[in-house]
C-alpha cells in the first residue's frame, strides 16, 4: 500500500514481493517463479499485482505468444530491485561475518575459456575455506557479460577491455598466436610476422579477440582482412583444420589443438588481458571482495 506523510507518497514493498519480481524476470515465467519460491500461481499473481498497485505503474505484461515481458519502467525497477536485494545479502553477510562466518551467494559471469580455467580452481579454494558460500555460474560472450553487470544480474564478471564503464581489477595476461593448419606455406616458420598474415584470409572469434587483434595489426601497419567471423573458438579451430583461414587465439584456448593444426608465436608480440570487474568496488559485498582476493592470489 502507498502511505501519505507530509505531502509525499512513500512506498511499502516487502522483501518477498521484490524478490519475487526479479525471479519472474530471471525465469521468464510466472509458475517457474512460484516453483522457486514455493508459492503458488494465485499467491504469484496476487503478490505482483499488489506490488504494480502500490507503485501505480505497469512492470509486467502478460502475453500468451511472447510470454512475460518488461516494460520500460519495469526494465529501469528491475536494476534497483537487484540493488536492494544484494543491500540485504550485504547486511546478512556483515552480521555474519561479525560472528566469524562467511555466508552469501556470488553471482559470477564468465565467457567459457575463462570458466573452465579460472573458476574451478577459484571455487575450489574458496569451498575449502568458506563452505557456506555458494555459486552461481553465468556464462556467456563477453558483451553478455558486460550487460548482466550492468542489470546486476551478475555480481563480479571475467571480461575482456574495453571496459571504462565497469571498476576493473587485472588478473591474467595471456599471449597470442597464429593458428595455421600443418601444410601451410608458414608452417616451418617458428615465428610468423604479422606483415605475412596481410594476403591471408583471416578467422576472427567474437570471445574477447578482436580488441587485441585490430591493435595486433595497427601495431604493425597492416591492413586486417577478416574473411569469417564465428562466435567460438571451437569453430575457428575446426575451419582453420579445413584450410579456410588463419585464426588469431589466446594461449587458454589451445590447450589441445585438434590434428593437423599448428600454433606460432608473433612478430610483434601480441597479449590478451582479462579482468574481473564489478560495478563499484565499493559497493561490493564481502564474499564477492574475498572472490576477487582468491582469484589475484591464484593467479594475478
Amino acid at each position: 500500500m502507498n502511505v501519505f506523510y507530509r505531502g509525499h507518497i512513500i512506498f511499502v514493498m516487502t522483501h518477498a514481493q521484490i524478490e519475487l519480481f526479479v525471479k519472474i524476470a530471471d525465469t521468464g515465467s510466472f509458475t517457474k517463479a512460484g516453483l522457486e519460491l514455493n508459492m503458488t500461481q494465485p499467491a504469484v499473481s496476487r503478490s505482483i499485482s499488489t506490488l504494480e498497485a502500490e507503485l501505480d505503474v505497469t512492470l509486467l505484461i502478460r502475453d500468451r505468444k511472447n510470454g512475460i515481458m518488461l516494460t520500460d519502467v519495469g526494465k529501469r525497477i528491475l536494476v534497483l530491485f537487484r540493488d536492494i536485494l544484494q543491500s540485504f545479502e550485504k547486511v546478512h553477510q556483515e552480521i555474519a561475518s561479525e560472528k566469524g562466518l562467511e555466508i552469501g551467494t556470488i553471482r559470477v559471469g564468465a565467457f567459457p575459456v575463462a570458466s573452465a580455467h579460472f573458476l574451478p580452481k577459484i571455487i575450489k579454494v574458496m569451498a575449502e575455506q568458506y563452505p557456506q558460500l555458494e555459486f552461481v555460474i553465468y556464462e556467456g560472450t563477453i558483451d553478455e557479460i558486460k550487460e548482466w553487470l550492468e542489470t546486476r544480474v551478475i555480481d563480479v564478471g571475467l571480461i575482456i577491455p574495453p571496459d571504462d564503464e565497469f571498476e576493473t581489477i587485472p588478473l591474467f595476461r595471456e599471449r597470442m598466436y597464429a593458428v595455421i593448419r600443418d601444410d601451410h606455406p608458414l608452417q616451418n616458420r617458428p615465428v610468423i610476422s604479422v606483415k605475412d598474415l596481410s594476403n591471408e584470409p583471416l578467422i576472427s572469434c567474437k570471445s574477447g579477440y578482436e580488441p587485441p587483434i585490430v591493435d595486433l595489426f595497427n601495431r604493425a601497419r597492416v591492413d586486417l582482412r577478416i574473411r569469417f567471423v564465428v562466435r567460438n573458438v571451437n569453430s575457428a579451430l575446426s575451419m582453420v583444420q579445413e584450410g579456410l583461414g588463419i585464426a588469431v587465439l589466446s594461449e587458454l584456448s589451445l590447450w589441445a589443438l585438434p590434428p593437423n593444426v599448428l600454433k606460432k608465436e608473433l612478430e610483434p608480440e601480441a597479449f590478451r588481458d582479462i579482468r574481473l570487474a564489478v560495478p563499484s568496488l565499493k559497493e561490493s559485498s564481502n564474499a564477492v571482495q574475498t572472490f576477487i582476493q582468491t582469484a589475484r592470489k591464484l593467479f594475478a
